[in-house]
């Protein structure tokens, strides 16, 4: 009986970390890499404004062509990486994120900005965009889905943090374009990692998604943890389609999500959430409090703590996910973050008050908290089809973005300061807050195709 016993106590397999979690840590380091741009634009504008004289309403428009981009490459790309697989689109945008940064070092003309900034940069961050945590979550995850999309969505917000200070220091000395270089540099250094360690789908190393229960233990769960597969290349609902043609199959998820009510509430929730983070603050409060005669180091280094706080908050708000209605979850972080708008112009200065380090802490954590319960009702809703559908809800989020980043710096020509951009954020935040407040609860249909009674 002692051998038996001798044979089954080391259980490696069992003991061993799941293959799921070093996906997600490579993920993680991946977004950490591609977020480097997020935070240059407000702390370059000004270099660049001071050498070519270009307007802040031509460089918020590169800003713009970017975020749109960015918005609409993520339901592409995230068909892209059912028909290639994760990785190789994983790699493609980071070398696409690296070559426009650096390429931006050459440019002496205004639409040369917008190649680099723009298009380069925002196909690239648009291929490693927020659905790319989702779609991490839903292939290698059967449980703590919520917690894992609010991990790696802080990934983002890491890159903020880690880049942002050192951007900000190379743009005063010795110059913007070694601060570039430095974000193309941290882009293309992830790159052999992705190659060697994200996997594309548990199939792909002979395991099942984590938290997911053996077929032949018990039949219902096996229906159930094929939940995620659909987002592999191994596929599951509509396992040919993206073999055909992944804008087809990404355009046929729009086509279907486009008639329930719960995906037009999403979108417009979304389209503000971008609007009021990317847009606006990422874009322009850098140059706001340099109006004030705050020093461009001292606002990016308050923006950095704002991604330092983003990252708490938005694994808090994973985490809250798995166990409260997401709608409410969002509805409660838009109207904080609406009063935190509506105060913002009081607060701004040639200083840093007490009562802007309370703004900074809050905004942080409610930066990007409202991802991970919008992935969750989009996997609730849409099922199978739910990555694809939150990349669409993604490109209304990077679309809201363009319109106030480019809104808020023809404001700012116009009147000379950025108060009624603010104002009009606060507004919709509410608005944000009401719609995703009155989300049908029961818009769950798909979902009794992958999940039986």
């Amino acid at each position: 009986m002692s051998a038996p016993e001798t044979t089954l106590t080391p259980a490696p397999v069992r003991r061993r970390i799941h293959p799921a979690w070093i996906v997600a840590a490579v993920a993680f380091l991946a977004l950490v890499g591609a977020a480097g741009f997020r935070a240059a634009p407000g702390v370059l504008m000004v270099p660049l404004q001071n050498e070519f004289g270009w307007s802040t309403t031509v460089l918020s428009a590169a800003v713009s062509i970017n975020l749109v981009l960015f918005g609409l490459t993520a339901p592409f790309a995230a068909a892209l990486m059912e028909r290639f697989g994760i990785r190789a689109v994983t790699a493609v945008a980071l070398v696409l994120i690296g070559a426009g940064s650096a390429l931006t070092v050459l440019v002496t003309q205004s639409w040369q900005i917008l190649l680099t900034w723009g298009l380069l940069i925002g196909l690239g961050t648009g291929s490693m965009a927020l659905v790319f945590a989702a779609t991490i979550a839903n292939t290698w995850f059967a449980k703590s889905r919520g917690l894992v999309i609010g991990i790696l969505t802080a990934g983002s917000a890491a890159g903020q943090l880690v880049f942002l200070p050192f951007i900000a220091a190379l743009a005063q000395d010795p110059g913007w374009r070694q601060a570039s270089l430095l974000i193309g540099a941290g882009a293309l250094a992830v790159v052999p990692l992705v190659l060697m360690f994200l996997k594309n789908s548990p199939a792909e190393v002979g395991v099942l998604p984590y938290g997911a229960t053996p077929p032949a233990a018990d039949p219902n769960a096996a229906k159930e943890s094929s939940g995620p597969e659909p987002t592999g290349p191994a596929a599951g609902q509509d396992a040919q389609e993206p073999r055909r043609n992944a804008a087809v199959r990404a355009l046929q998820v729009l086509k279907r999500a486009s008639k329930v009510r719960t995906f037009w509430a999403l979108v417009a929730g979304f389209a503000i959430c971008g609007a009021t983070t990317n847009g606006l603050i990422g874009t322009h409060f850098i140059p706001s409090a340099h109006d004030h005669g705050m020093p461009e180091t001292t606002a990016a280094g308050l923006l950095a703590v704002v991604g330092l706080f983003d990252i708490i908050g938005t694994i808090a708000s994973g985490w809250l996910t798995d166990r409260f209605n997401p709608r409410i979850l969002l509805a409660v972080y838009y109207q904080f973050r609406g009063i935190g708008l509506l105060v913002l112009p009081l607060l701004l200065s040639a200083t840093v008050q007490p009562s802007m380090i309370v703004f900074v802490v809050i905004y942080g954590l409610d930066w990007v908290a409202t991802v991970p319960p919008t992935a969750a009702i989009c996997r609730q809703v849409f099922g199978a089809d739910g990555s694809v559908v939150f990349g669409w809800v993604f490109a209304a989020h990077q679309l809201g973005a363009a319109a106030a980043a480019l809104a808020a710096g023809a404001v700012r020509d116009a009147t000379g300061q950025y108060t009624y951009a603010w104002f009009a954020a606060a507004a919709m935040c509410t608005i944000a807050a009401v719609i995703s407040a009155t989300i049908r609860k029961d818009a769950r249909k798909p979902e009794s195709v992958p999940v039986p009674a």
